[in-house]
Formats: structure tokens, C-alpha cells, sequence
């Protein structure tokens, strides 16, 4: 377990990890971090465990970890965004979490729309978006992550997509080390997002992504759609143009035509 004296010394952040809770069990960080933010915890608190008795992934999914190998974490921030804007939240989330762990492997990350972290074209990081408004603004925001670090072996059905730095690098990784790099990226670009500079987030985000101009297949509820991702939208839908023309998706599964 990572205790809360480690991942605290030499942070020096302004705003995020100033209050931080560590647990060796819990059902959900973002559960946590959800009840702690309707009562008032400040921006930037954060709720991190070893290990999830119930943790969740996009759409109801279950997030499975090995005990002890990961970084689960979830982020409260106080933006002040109109209901319509809050999907900048999760690019916002994407960047600070890329720049992190390239800096720390030394290797591309590439952004996968609509909230997936790849690693050599797989994905090592999940991002839950959990927001609540008040009069059509954002009143919180708790951001779920969930990094494979040292995992080694995952389910069948997710071995050929999933992996973790451990995996992709070949050696383990100091945990306590990248959560502080991944806490002092979001530090470090909270002030854009706070300022209205959401173009530059979408920028970063943009440069990160390798779909565009490719033929891809989105699983949006019951329904399968083919056609050719074009771009984001200025709300981040992703714009497809199909056999029908051009179609506007905020959620759902994107696969890659290889």
C-alpha cells in the first residue's frame, strides 16, 4: 500500500492532493470522492485505493484490478462551466493523464475518444466522468482513473486489448512516484481549464488522436454505425460521416478499422 506520507513528500501542488484520502480497501474512490464533495470538500481533493470491492468503469462496467499493482484515484474539481460545456472534462482529464505518463515512460500516448489512455495501441487507463449541476452550471465534478501500472496478466477477453506500463516498459514502476506525476499534471493544467482555455486542451487532445480520417464502427446502444471518423464537435461529439451522412455521437464504443 502506498501510505499518504509518501505520495505527499515533495509534491509542492497548489491545488490538487492538498486534501488527499488513501485506502488499502474501499468499495469506489468515486463513490468517496462524491460524498465528500456534497458535503464541501474543496477542489482538489483526491481519493485513491489499492484495491475496489466495486469499481466502475463507462456505462455501468465493472474496473477490475490486481490488488496492490495499479493507481485508482478519483479527482474533485469546482469548475465554473455551464452544463454544456462539462464535457471538457474528460479531454481535460486525458491531457494532464498523457503528459503524465509519457513522463514517465518516455513513450507516445495516444487519446482514444470518447475517455481510453493507449499504451502501443492498448489501452492502460479508463476515465469516469461523474458530474453534478446546480441551475444548469457545474456544481462538482469527481473524475474517476483508473492506470494499469504493474499489472501483469488480465481476463481473456480483455488480454488483447488491455495492458499496463509494466507490460509495454518490461519493468515495474516506483506507484508512488507516477501518482505524484499524474497529481502535478492536472495541477499544472487546472489554471487552462479555470481560465476558459479550452482550446488548447482540445489541441493537445487532437494531436493525441489517431482515428480521424480512418473508417470506424461505433456501438451506440443496440445500434452498430460504420462510416469515416471526420472530427470533435465544439460539445467533443465525435462527427462520423456515414453512408447516410454526417452523424453526431457523444457516447459510445469506437473500434478501428485495421
Amino acid at each position: 500500500m502506498i501510505s499518504k506520507a509518501t505520495i505527499l513528500r515533495g509534491l509542492k501542488t497548489n491545488v490538487v492532493g492538498k486534501k488527499l484520502f488513501v485506502f488499502e480497501e474501499i468499495d469506489s474512490t468515486n463513490a468517496c470522492a462524491k460524498t465528500l464533495a456534497e458535503t464541501g470538500t474543496p477542489e482538489g481533493t483526491v481519493v485513491v485505493a489499492d484495491f475496489q470491492t466495486a469499481g466502475r468503469g463507462r456505462l455501468g462496467r465493472r474496473w477490475i484490478s490486481e490488488p496492490g499493482a495499479n493507481l485508482l484515484f478519483s479527482l474533485v474539481l469546482r469548475p465554473t462551466l455551464k452544463k454544456e460545456s462539462a464535457g471538457i472534462l474528460t479531454f481535460f482529464s486525458a491531457v494532464f493523464i498523457a503528459r503524465a505518463l509519457e513522463n514517465v515512460t518516455h513513450r507516445d500516448i495516444e487519446c482514444k475518444w470518447p475517455n481510453d489512455i493507449l499504451l502501443n495501441g492498448r489501452k492502460c487507463c479508463g476515465i469516469l466522468l461523474e458530474n453534478s449541476f446546480v441551475q444548469g452550471k457545474v456544481d462538482f465534478s469527481v473524475i474517476g482513473i483508473g492506470i494499469n501500472v504493474n499489472q501483469v496478466s488480465f481476463q481473456d477477453d480483455l488480454s488483447d486489448r488491455a495492458t499496463s506500463l509494466f507490460k509495454e516498459l518490461g519493468h515495474e514502476f516506483n506507484r508512488a512516484k507516477v501518482f505524484q506525476e499524474l497529481l502535478r499534471g492536472a495541477d499544472t493544467l487546472l489554471p487552462s481549464l479555470e481560465k476558459g482555455e479550452t482550446r488548447a486542451i482540445m489541441d493537445d487532445w487532437d494531436s493525441r488522436c489517431r482515428m480521424f480520417g480512418k473508417p470506424v464502427t461505433i456501438l451506440h446502444g443496440e445500434e452498430r454505425i460504420s462510416g469515416t471518423a471526420l472530427r470533435l464537435n465544439a460539445e467533443g461529439g465525435l462527427v462520423i460521416d456515414t453512408p447516410t451522412g454526417e452523424s453526431t455521437f457523444y457516447a459510445g464504443d469506437v473500434t478501428i478499422a485495421q
